[in-house]
């Protein structure tokens, strides 16, 4: 995998910007959406441009596999990467799906009072499902339960009903980029805010909230 790969963002002011990475900063970047996503306990920015990525250059490594001599050494090693890869991309997908399928009330919530030019936390395809999920949950509790309760019991609020994703979790985390006076809040009445910097390359256990920010600008690496 030595080819180029155009990944297109969107950078603050809203404007498109024009990323070139390398196949293996490409996977790089997926495998770091992968563990942040595994382990940060609401559901991050979606990521579609990398998941179109991913996806074109599997394709591209199939056609070159199908072009290689057989039994080539060089063939069972791309293959073993292009499992290793698919597998990678697939666990990201299915976190996320089972995130929605947990919180959905709360990231339609989320998504509908989101200001535009804001990140999306779900891409058009999970939008649909999660709003088909909301739907069919409804419509689940409607016949099986709902009917049958009195008028004034008919309704049930989801929002209220479903749990929220618990922000006050402690996370591992590794520094990318040294960051100072990050804000950490009390864990008890008796104690006080305080400000820690987080050194480069330095480990950390922290509750997620206080560094979520960083999460998803990168600062840091969820582990």
């Amino acid at each position: 995998m030595t080819e180029e790969l155009d990944l297109t963002a969107q950078d603050s002011d809203a404007g498109s910007e024009e990323v070139v990475l390398t196949p293996a900063e490409l996977i790089e970047k997926l495998e770091q959406a992968w563990m942040n996503e595994k382990f940060a306990p609401d559901l991050l920015e979606s990521k579609p441009e990398i998941i179109e990525c991913v996806m074109e250059q599997l394709d591209h490594m199939e056609e070159n596999l199908k072009r290689a001599k057989k039994g080539d050494l060089k063939v069972s090693i791309h293959r073993m990467e292009m499992e290793r890869i698919r597998y990678v991309l697939s666990s990201y997908l299915r976190c996320r799906l089972m995130k929605i399928e947990k919180f959905f009330p709360h990231i339609l919530e989320k998504e509908k009072t989101r200001h535009e030019g804001d990140p999306s936390s779900l891409s058009p395809e999970e939008f649909a499902f999660a709003k088909e999920y909301m739907t069919n949950t409804e419509t689940y509790l409607k016949n099986v339960a709902l009917k049958h309760m009195p008028p004034n019991l008919q309704k049930v609020d989801l929002l209220r009903s479903v749990p929220k994703p618990d922000l006050d979790s402690y996370v591992f985390l590794r520094v990318k980029e040294r960051q100072e006076n990050i804000l950490v809040e009390p864990e008890t009445d008796e104690q006080r805010d305080y400000v820690i910097d987080l050194e480069e390359g330095s480990q950390h256990l922290i509750r997620y909230k206080t560094i979520a920010p960083l999460v998803a600008s990168g600062a840091v690496q969820l582990i």
